[in-house]
């Protein structure tokens, strides 16, 4: 298996992939893939990875960028992440995601959230912090990994597209 860059190739995979990754998931609302069609459409697909395996995509990764406290900065959401669902817990998941925060950092990214299981992106290094909120609340499962800098405090706020709303050139 081999991680690069999405091409204008894979749009079509990329949306297969992650309708059927979230179609048996009690916590998806099913629109992942128009999600990153949005993002990507507004040129607000900061970063998008694929994982393939021969000629096949079999998974992705997408990251763009946030605000906190109504400023924009230097931070991003880490998500969707989906691997081809008879693939699930072979650690395709695992290496796309550190495959994403290494170049994150590298690009000079400040910090990364991320709205998820604790328990799973533990491992990657986030952390629940109260000081950052989600949809007006401190979800224990909104978690974040800061590389440079304090980690700020306030309401983080996502790409339009996140909430169903028209793009907003002044979010990226």
């Amino acid at each position: 298996m081999r991680i690069r860059d999405e091409q204008p190739g894979d749009v079509d995979a990329i949306y297969t992939l992650t309708r059927d990754a979230f179609a048996t998931m009690p916590y998806s609302a099913g629109d992942e893939q128009d999600l990153i069609n949005a993002l990507r459409a507004d040129g607000a697909l900061f970063l998008s990875l694929v994982a393939v395996r021969g000629d096949e995509i079999v998974g992705h990764i997408a990251f763009s960028r946030v605000r906190i406290d109504g400023q924009p900065g230097n931070w991003f959401d880490l998500g969707p992440v989906s691997v081809k669902p008879p693939l699930q817990s072979l650690g395709i998941g695992s290496a796309l995601i550190r495959e994403g925060l290494s170049r994150l950092q590298a690009l000079g990214a400040d910090g990364c959230v991320l709205l998820g299981y604790p328990s799973y992106y533990g491992r990657f290094g986030f952390a629940h912090d109260p000081g950052l909120t989600y949809a007006g609340e401190a979800n224990p499962n909104f978690q974040h990994l800061t590389w440079q800098g304090e980690t700020p405090r306030g309401e983080v706020v996502y790409h339009p597209a996140f909430y169903g709303s028209p793009p907003d050139p002044t979010s990226r």
